[in-house]
């Protein structure tokens, strides 16, 4: 079910995303609106983010094997931090487009130009809520990847709205530097999509570095080891996120009286423990160490 739901999300944004740049393109270079045009070739590049993110997710979803005893979910990592790379590159031409048509002479706007960005945005931003709901709800990197990329379009066609809609009331009252509007606007939307880049990249980057989960993450496993009353001291406690799932490795001290059985379904007590209470806890590797009264 969880499989399905993601890759149906995913399916979903790929598929708009060819629409969308075919329709951005084609308006675009029927009613000669460089902006539609720029922000087509943009989508363009959202096919390619998009269908490697779905790439991943297939990957990630295989189960582990012998030459992947911990699964494969960093997969969706590498998409993701794949996914921030075409985002930052999507934000450079932005940038660049915006700026060498501050230069340019300005194009005549067209209402139908317009409508296509603003269908557009309103396209985006649906998809937008609907691909990070179903991301975080499945925890998966690749899809929240992707819902963060329809947020950098959603930028995109304010930006061109506004653009467009400037040049219009231009055209309509006069005023011919509202014509500017457009690139004014593209600078400021690829400054926020390369932040978005930036942020989404950190975070793929960290994880792939085996970056430790939040301080607040690990005292709430710690809170559940400590509930079972054989664990006499936490000597380790470390976890990190590997894609969709999280692996947690603990060295616990218990009396050194106890029976190999006994050790052995402690370790199975605590790991059912923890994962009936995190649901994205795939494993829990235990290492017991012996305590005695008398060493405390």
């Amino acid at each position: 079910m969880k499989n399905t739901a993601s890759m149906l999300a995913i399916w979903i944004s790929l598929a708009s995303n060819i629409v969308l740049t075919a329709i951005k393109i084609i308006v675009g270079l029927l009613f000669n609106s460089q902006v539609l045009i720029a922000d087509g070739i943009h989508n363009a590049g959202d096919v390619i983010a998009t269908a490697t993110a779905y790439s991943s997710m297939r990957v990630s979803s295989k189960p582990a094997d012998v030459d992947h005893p911990y699964g494969h979910g960093k997969a969706e990592v590498l998409g993701a931090f794949i996914v921030a790379i075409i985002l930052a590159g999507a934000a450079v031409y932005i940038g660049y487009h915006s700026i060498h048509a501050l230069f340019e002479p300005a194009g005549e706007a067209h209402v139908i130009a317009f409508i296509a960005a603003v269908i557009s945005l309103i396209w985006k931003q649906i998809l937008y809520v609907y691909t990070m709901r179903v991301g975080r709800k499945m925890n998966s990197k690749g899809l929240i990847a992707t819902a963060y990329d329809h947020l950098a379009d959603v930028y995109a066609s304010i930006a061109a709205s506004v653009g467009i809609g400037l040049a219009l009331l231009g055209d309509h009252f006069g005023y011919g530097f509202l014509a500017y509007g457009d690139p004014v606007a593209g600078i400021i939307v690829s400054i926020l999509v390369l932040k978005l880049a930036y942020e989404m990249g950190q975070d793929s980057f960290g994880i792939l570095m085996e970056r430790s989960v939040s301080t607040t993450q690990i005292e709430q496993y710690a809170s559940l080891i400590r509930s079972v009353p054989e664990i006499k001291r936490i000597d380790r406690l470390r976890a990190r996120e590997h894609g969709h799932y999280i692996l947690i490795d603990a060295r616990l001290g218990v009396s050194g009286t106890l029976t190999i059985q006994e050790g052995h379904d402690i370790i199975r007590g605590i790991k059912h423990k923890i994962q009936s209470a995190h649901s994205d806890v795939d494993e829990v590797l235990v290492h017991l160490n012996p305590w005695y009264k008398e060493s405390t």
